[in-house]
């Protein structure tokens, strides 16, 4: 181990900075606070005080940054959706994700991989073609390809998968992937540089509503006056919701994934298959990061289970034999907030000065840029933001449903 390595490990106190100031106490009143410190709320922030000039912003997070839905998803971006609404907000938030790393000042380590997503029988390749057709129009990147071109990019794969082979896929080329940690770090460092607070380990224990109107909220280390709450809580929300008064008809499911040990660089694609219930890329370390679909069963969680491990290693077998004696080295959960709909819920609400960012399911990381600058514009200007009017909590009494749930990964 070289000296200055050890030197560096032994002394009390260490030269370089924190990413973000650690804040010893609670103001009595901010102009507005933000609950849960992932990705939405860092990037809420950012935005309120980068774009609008408000900064005196409290962001309270029960945890540590980045240690919930943010650094527990698999980092796929894409934006190959299938209703307007989507496509054109995925779009912006793809054209963010491509100059973040410049915005923030720090390597998120975004990888530009194109995102393959397998059609094994007819009816998953109809709806491919409708989604290329809808993506198209819009100038989205994305078309139908073959299984020769499928097996061009990935040699590795057997086409005949177990059984269910390969018919076609949607070939969206902007499919990227990015270290979600950064993405936490570095909105934290920016949000912390433009003057905003950030208090870990601050749970919030009760919102304050009096004649229909937030005007404060209650955790651990006291009760704190503002005029505005924005929740980015995941599964979390319907607690949240409880303390206003709001109903939504979110159910929070469990959604694992896991990891393999490093091997040598040989998937270059991001690989997509709903029929197997399966997604898998592999980082610049070497890692197969593999996800599923959602644990069938409702339930406030992040235990991962056994069972779900053998059943997508199973499934990963039928894409890729030859890595039956690959070693997985961890798995986790993640609380996914589902709606009817599978698309979020944005905006403001029937209760004044309270903003919600719910509803994020399996797709909540890849939208993380512009949840941000969307809440933020929503939130400054008391209006939603035009990107997200489809998203309001109001469409499911109005019977206004986006629809998007054939633009899912995986069949959920």
């Amino acid at each position: 181990m070289p000296l200055r390595l050890l030197k560096f490990g032994l002394v009390k106190s260490y030269p370089e900075s924190r990413m973000f100031r650690q804040r010893d106490r609670l103001r009595p009143t901010y102009d507005a606070v933000i609950i849960g410190g992932g990705g939405h709320g860092l990037a809420t922030a950012y935005y309120l005080a980068k774009d609008h000039g408000i900064n005196n912003v409290a962001v309270l997070e029960r945890g540590y940054l980045g240690g919930g839905n943010t650094g527990r998803n698999t980092t796929i971006i894409r934006s190959n959706y299938l209703t307007p609404a989507g496509v054109k907000f995925y779009d912006q938030s793809l054209r963010l994700w491509q100059a973040l790393s410049e915005t923030l000042d720090l390597n998120l380590f975004y990888t530009n991989r194109g995102h393959f997503t397998l059609a094994h029988t007819e009816a998953s390749l109809r709806t491919l073609r409708w989604r290329a057709e809808v993506n198209k129009h819009y100038g989205i990147d994305s078309e139908v390809v073959d299984p020769q071109t499928v097996q061009a990019a990935c040699p590795h794969m057997d086409l005949d998968c177990g059984g269910a082979p390969v018919m076609g896929a949607l070939y969206h080329a902007p499919g990227s992937i990015a270290r979600h940690d950064a993405v936490a770090w570095g909105y934290g460092r920016e949000a912390d540089r433009q003057g905003v607070e950030i208090h870990q380990q601050t749970e919030v224990t009760g919102i304050r509503v009096e004649g229909g109107r937030v005007t404060g909220v209650e955790t651990i280390r006291g009760a704190i006056a503002t005029p505005k709450v924005i929740c980015a809580v995941a599964g979390f929300t319907p607690r949240i919701l409880d303390w206003v008064g709001l109903r939504s008809p979110l159910k929070i499911h469990p959604l694992q994934a896991m990891v393999s040990e490093p091997m040598k660089a040989w998937l270059d694609p991001i690989i997509v298959s709903s029929s197997l219930h399966v997604y898998v890329s592999q980082t610049a370390r070497g890692e197969l990061v593999m996800g599923a679909s959602l644990d069938p069963y409702e339930l406030h969680s992040t235990r991962s289970t056994l069972d779900f491990a053998e059943g997508l290693a199973a499934r990963m077998l039928d894409l890729f034999p030859f890595l039956s004696q690959a070693k997985v080295v961890r798995q986790w959960a993640g609380m996914a907030d589902m709606t009817p709909d599978f698309a979020p819920i944005m905006g403001k609400t029937d209760i004044e000065g309270f903003y919600l960012d719910a509803g994020w399911g399996t797709w909540g990381f890849k939208a993380t840029p512009i949840c941000g600058k969307t809440m933020a514009e929503t939130v400054a200007r008391d209006r939603n933001h035009e990107l997200i009017r489809e998203f309001s909590l109001d469409r499911f009494s109005k019977y206004a449903l986006v629809g998007e749930k054939g633009a899912a990964s995986v069949g959920h």
